[in-house]
């Protein structure tokens, strides 16, 4: 009796000249990752967080119309298939996306089905939401921006698989050049440099000795106003000119 054999295909050229060989258990990946996408609660959860914010299990189970202690299934899932990613701060769990690569994939999806997502809307009142102090270093939009512009300058990078910096050779001349005193921020038996979720922006501010240490410089400079009653901070009229002029950011 002649038993016929199935091979799985190999297609050459699938994507943009790459070859896909689905005998290589990829199909049994996609099959995980498209299951987890394909449950509506936690659709809901992923293109909520497509704005590139993170946000809390409890927010995520409103966002999707689930209890909360379903929306932890939902998220343990979602983690699993390396869609999500979280990032503890005290007593709170904040999700976000894994990665570049699942907005993307995300975007496609949402362009086959033509909807958009929704933007992030703060809930923190402005003084607030605008700069504060975070223990000892500084939070809010300008804090945000100030770590973007590290980051996209070059002035920093990450380093190993978590949220830690260190500065480059670049960032180093920079850091020097406004007046921080590197040799004295290494010194301290602290983290140096870190990713510190802003809970306002849900995006990184810069935490550890180096985030300490420009709030300091910042404000003996006066390019930063500290509130008598509260954490808020105020850009100066002097913080504003030099926000422009050394990192080409407006306020």
């Amino acid at each position: 009796m002649h038993v016929a054999i199935m091979t799985l295909a190999v297609w050459p050229h699938f994507v943009y000249g790459e070859t896909m060989d689905a005998s290589g258990g990829v199909d049994v990946a996609v099959a995980g990752i498209a299951g987890a996408i394909a449950e509506p609660a936690r659709t809901r959860m992923l293109y909520s967080l497509l704005d590139g914010h993170a946000r809390t299990g409890t927010e995520l189970a409103i966002v999707a119309e689930v209890s909360p202690s379903t929306a932890s299934v939902h998220l343990n899932r979602l983690k699993a298939e390396n869609l999500v990613k979280v990032l503890v701060q005290g007593r709170h769990r904040y999700y976000s996306l894994a990665g570049p690569n699942v907005a993307r994939a995300l975007e496609r999806l949402s362009v086959l089905a033509g909807v958009r997502s929704l933007p992030f809307v703060p809930a923190t009142p402005d003084r607030l939401r605008i700069a504060r102090s975070c223990y000892d270093h500084m939070a809010g939009a300008i804090a945000v921006s100030l770590h973007d512009h590290f980051l996209s300058s070059r002035w920093m990078v990450l380093v190993g698989d978590g949220d830690n910096y260190e500065l480059t050779a670049a960032g180093t001349k920079a850091c020097l050049a406004l007046g921080v005193e590197l040799d004295q921020v290494r010194a301290h038996r602290r983290r140096f440099a870190y990713g510190c979720l802003d809970w306002s922006e849900r995006r990184p501010h810069l935490g550890g000795a180096l985030g300490a240490a420009l709030l300091n410089l910042l404000l003996k400079k006066k390019w930063m106003l500290r509130d008598l009653d509260s954490r808020a901070l105020t850009l100066s009229r002097l913080g504003r000119k030099e926000f422009e002029t050394r990192f080409g950011l407006s306020f």
